[in-house]
């Protein structure tokens, strides 16, 4: 078993944990956890704090970091899905599962897109309800409104640089 280290980092929308092994992001969730080590972080995580400052400030939408989340084949199919959303874009519940070829699979789309252990490089902030409402997030809907709002904010500048 590969060693996961871990390391805290700033955000605008206040620390976040992230959790990585020498090949991938395993987790990146809002909050501090006493665990973390900011010594030695590895090149995964040295790459996932540098695109995360780039896109907090705006120049960045796209992000390189590799990922590998862990969970249920269903999961892991509606976390690709969610890679799919362009930055500063949204899609609803439904539309992933119709997309995922299931289109009674709403309320598990919901409950995979909640379980989701990448924030933001998942975009799970990127699902909205079918009439538009936010629904919920991890982060709090403070966070996935701002996101929302930063991306939009910033991806038209971006496409013209």
């Amino acid at each position: 078993m590969t060693p996961h280290r871990t390391i805290v980092i700033a955000t605008p929308l206040g620390p976040m944990t992230a959790v990585a092994d020498e090949s991938a992001l395993k987790s990146l969730q809002f909050g501090a956890t006493p665990e973390a080590t900011a010594a030695c972080a590895g090149k995964v995580l040295s790459q996932i704090e540098a695109e995360l400052a780039a896109y907090f400030a705006g120049e960045l939408t796209d992000f390189e970091t590799p990922v590998a989340p862990e969970g249920t084949p269903f999961q892991l199919r509606v976390w690709r899905e969610l890679q799919q959303i362009p930055c500063g874009e949204t899609r609803s519940y439904a539309a992933i599962a119709n997309a995922l070829g299931d289109p009674k699979a709403t309320r598990a789309v919901g409950t995979a897109n909640g379980a989701n252990p990448i924030a933001i490089i998942v975009p799970c902030h990127r699902v909205i309800r079918t009439g538009g409402a936010l629904g919920g997030y991890a982060g709090g809907l403070d966070a996935k409104r701002w996101l929302l709002d930063h991306e939009r904010q910033h991806v038209g500048q971006l496409l013209f640089i």
